[in-house]
């Protein structure tokens, strides 16, 4: 199986990367984003270690029934080979209606079919009012004229 774009990544074919992955994960599909990473993918999300397509696809699946509403920006931060390092924001409320914007720094290292095998993630939440958000765009896949991270000075 094969993930294009494909290592060694260029500018243009690592910010496609980022796109893409952030697609998928606003998608809130378990088993679809679960097949962008490696059979033993080994992820670090916050202090939670994962390995495996299976561990990847529970954990997405507890994640989006608590961050409902979910909406998540990433962008491109440096790239070099097979590895792309992120930042990303997302916001989403619980339920109870609180909302949250967390900010974070991804690192990936791909296998040479473009698949996944390594995410690092870090990630700090902060509590928002409902009128502090920035993404409002229907849920699915952030439209192309939204502006991006650096756009919204965050």
């Amino acid at each position: 199986m094969s993930r294009p774009p494909l290592p060694p990544f260029t500018l243009e074919t690592a910010t496609q990367k980022v796109r893409l992955a952030e697609d998928g994960w606003n998608s809130r599909d378990p088993q679809k984003v679960a097949l962008a990473y490696t059979p033993d993918s080994r992820w670090r999300n916050r202090a939670e270690f994962i390995v495996g397509r299976d561990q990847i696809e529970a954990f997405l699946g507890r994640k989006w029934a608590r961050e409902l509403d979910y909406r998540l920006v990433k962008e491109l931060w440096a790239f070099r080979e097979n590895r792309i390092a992120v930042r990303f924001a997302y916001e989403w409320r619980d339920d109870s209606g609180a909302w949250f914007r967390s900010y974070g720094n991804e690192n990936w290292e791909f296998d040479e079919h473009g698949l996944m095998r390594l995410r690092i993630a870090s990630i700090n939440d902060l509590a928002i009012v409902e009128a502090d958000r920035k993404f409002h765009w229907p849920l699915g896949r952030r439209p192309d004229e939204h502006p991006g991270l650096s756009d919204l000075g965050l």
